[in-house]
């Protein structure tokens, strides 16, 4: 296993601990246990952004810019179905 494997299993991991802390934030029955999955959440999603942005850095997760034209596009297909 190469760094890039590895951290691409790291920010899977991170994304599903993320999605686990927000449904316990959801289905928390006090205050108390909702806020300590919230503030897990919190701390879980900057985690995740500080993965992102290093595989980012190495060029392990391209981005690109969307075209304008595009965005229009979705923008309007959707606003005309509601």
């Amino acid at each position: 296993m190469n760094d890039r494997d590895i951290m691409e299993n790291v920010l899977l991991t991170t994304k599903g601990v993320c999605d686990l802390y927000m449904h316990g934030a959801i289905e928390s029955s006090t205050d108390k246990v909702h806020q300590t999955f919230n503030t897990a959440l919190n701390e879980s999603l900057a985690m995740q952004d500080s993965i992102y942005k290093q595989m980012q850095g190495h060029g392990w997760y391209p981005t690109e810019q969307a075209d304008a034209q595009k965005i229009s596009q979705i923008k309007n297909k959707f606003s005309a179905s509601c």
